[in-house]
């Protein structure tokens, strides 16, 4: 990788980003060769000028100097034509390749375990997805082409100024190597800068996008001030780096700018002194080299900042690729479709570790009978959810085996698995959309009439018809439009659509009103009725009907039994938790 090699142009990432082009063959072409005959039209310009001075001008040919102004008109023409052309398909190729891109890797986002987004930053993975890529879009439009146009005119004036006088030519390129030795050290320089400014993009959109998406917390505790000053901090650090940027730009251009006046002065004064002693016809030829070398020198300076859209596409594409690249996929070599499932669930002595070497489920064996209702109970941090993160495969385990239907999980396809399993989380997301897209997910396959009919069957209908707009009506981002017991209800509608096999309910209960509650405890009852359902919960009442208690503590599984059969254990963890909850209940 670039940052990696610290080479100023990665020919690999180069490669790999002209590779996405093969699908737009012809626009590419058509692209490539405006950018050609480009180059070539104007060249013809300042032929033409020379042609126009030493032939009409001077010899007072009116004729002739209306004849080559016509051929000068034409050409402006067709060069404008072209120009339109290069500037229409080399951004046509941009979009389409960076929506290409887009694509691969928000489709590759989709698929990546649970454990990636507990490590990295949801700000640096939108950076990619956005601004990353609309950089790529630039690495086309001002960059491969541009530089490729003006390699191919410098080239073609280099030609042209020999042709038509050596010696004059010879005037022209002698500052040349200190331009093109300049550029090179200027390329060298930019390259890490603009890496620290990607870099710094990305750490500020972290830092807002967490900061906005947790500003109730900012501002519960009282923390403006000192997040406006960590925001101060990260500003200013991409400030810096982007200043260096500036600085390395403040120094190259002067420099590039005097090169190129020192050049045109030389031709002057040579090509003056070859007028007088007869060398050159008359001034036509003297004018075309300046306007040649003007040729010359401006796309030289002007490569230079191309070579930046070139640089940040390369960097911007090495960051894209990296994501791509990660293999943090869940293996899916599985072949059986999981459809109509009993609900059997069976883990064999499990043992998992988001860290490696700590383990946070130690050798767990636990059986669940299809249309039976189990409580998992236990402190924080004992293993509980971390049990259902594991069924429905948002976790690879360590060791041990998981099956449903005597069937290991890893054999099923993964999509026709998580279809059969249902979640409701204490946490509820909803999307920026309607309810009813929040509980259908735009599936096709669910109806409106279905989704009132279930919303009936469960004691929710009511509630969602008293709303504006009912069922149309726009929750707006992560449901903020509703309270925590009604998103859970929708959270509950939700699962209830998708006619799972497995219901797992997380939570479900713990932060909602007691009205609310009772709305959700029979929302429960409707939909664990006659499915295989897994009940996680602190409070201990609302799981007095399961048919098993699972009882866990640090990783291990210490009891079970059903909620009579756990209270009449003395000195039980069950009972321990029990009569500790119902005493602070009852002194509250």
């Amino acid at each position: 990788m670039a940052d990696k090699t610290g080479k100023a142009f990665d020919m690999q990432i180069f490669s790999r980003l002209m590779s996405y082009a093969k699908r737009y063959k012809l626009e590419f072409f058509i692209a490539a060769s405006s950018t050609i005959l480009l180059a070539l039209v104007a060249l013809l310009t300042p032929y033409l000028i020379l042609k126009t001075v030493d032939n009409y001008i001077i010899v007072k040919d009116s004729q002739g100097l209306i004849q080559n102004i016509l051929l000068l008109f034409i050409l402006l023409t067709i060069e404008v034509l072209l120009q339109f052309s290069f500037i229409y398909y080399a951004n046509w190729v941009g979009q389409h390749i960076i929506k290409d891109i887009r694509a691969k890797i928000f489709r590759h986002i989709l698929q990546f375990k649970m454990s990636y987004f507990d490590t990295n930053s949801v700000g640096k993975l939108v950076t990619r997805v956005v601004s990353d890529i609309e950089t790529i879009a630039a690495f086309f439009s001002q960059g491969v082409f541009t530089i490729v146009s003006d390699i191919l005119k410098m080239l073609a004036v280099t030609v042209v100024m020999f042709f038509i006088n050596w010696k004059l030519a010879l005037i022209a390129l002698s500052v040349l190597p200190i331009l093109i030795y300049a550029t090179r050290v200027f390329q060298k320089a930019i390259k890490t800068t603009f890496q620290e400014v990607r870099n710094q993009v990305a750490n500020l959109n972290g830092f807002v996008q967490e900061r906005v998406t947790g500003m109730k917390i900012v501002q519960l505790f009282n923390r403006e001030i000192i997040e406006y000053k960590n925001f101060k901090d990260i500003n200013d650090k991409h400030k810096k780096a982007y200043i260096k940027t500036i600085w390395y730009f403040s120094i190259f251009f002067p420099i590039a700018e005097i090169l190129s006046s020192i050049g045109i002065g030389l031709i002057v004064w040579f090509g003056s002194k070859q007028i007088i002693g007869g060398a050159v016809p008359g001034p036509g030829t003297v004018m075309a080299f300046v306007q040649m070398a003007q040729m010359l020198f401006r796309p030289l300076r002007q490569i230079a900042d191309k070579f930046n859209q070139l640089q940040m596409g390369i960097v911007s594409g090495e960051r894209v690729f990296k994501i791509i690249d990660t293999q943090s996929s869940i293996v899916k070599n599985g072949t059986i479709k999981a459809d109509n499932l009993k609900g059997n669930i069976s883990f064999k002595d499990v043992r998992f570790s988001y860290i490696k070497d700590e383990e946070v489920l130690k050798g767990i064996s636990l059986d669940v009978k299809s249309g039976q209702t189990i409580a998992i109970v236990g402190a924080t941090g004992a293993g509980k959810s971390t049990i259902i993160n594991l069924i429905n495969r948002f976790y690879e385990i360590d060791s041990g085996t998981i099956s449903v239907d005597d069937v290991s999980i890893n054999k099923y396809t993964l999509e026709s698995l998580r279809n059969q399993v249902a979640v409701v989380l204490q946490d509820v997301f909803l999307f920026s959309d309607s309810i009813l897209n929040n509980i259908t997910l735009k599936n096709d396959a669910i109806s409106l009439a279905e989704v009132k009919t279930a919303a009936k069957q469960i004691g929710i209908h009511n509630f969602i018809m008293t709303l504006p707009g009912g069922y149309q009506y726009n929750v707006k981002e992560r449901g903020a439009m509703l309270s925590s017991g009604q998103r859970q209800l929708i959270a509950f509608l939700r699962a209830y659509v998708s006619k799972p096999s497995i219901l797992i309910l997380d939570e479900a209960t713990s932060s909602v009103d007691s009205h609310a509650e009772q709305m959700i405890q029979f929302a429960t009852e409707t939909i664990t009725k006659g499915r295989t359902s897994i009940v996680i919960a602190h409070r201990l009442a609302t799981i007095k009907q399961a048919d098993k208690i699972i009882v866990m503590d640090k990783g291990f599984i210490v009891e079970e039994g059903t909620h009579n059969e756990l209270l009449d254990k003395e000195k039980g963890f069950y009972k321990n938790l029990y009569d500790k909850q119902f005493s602070l209940e009852k002194a509250s």
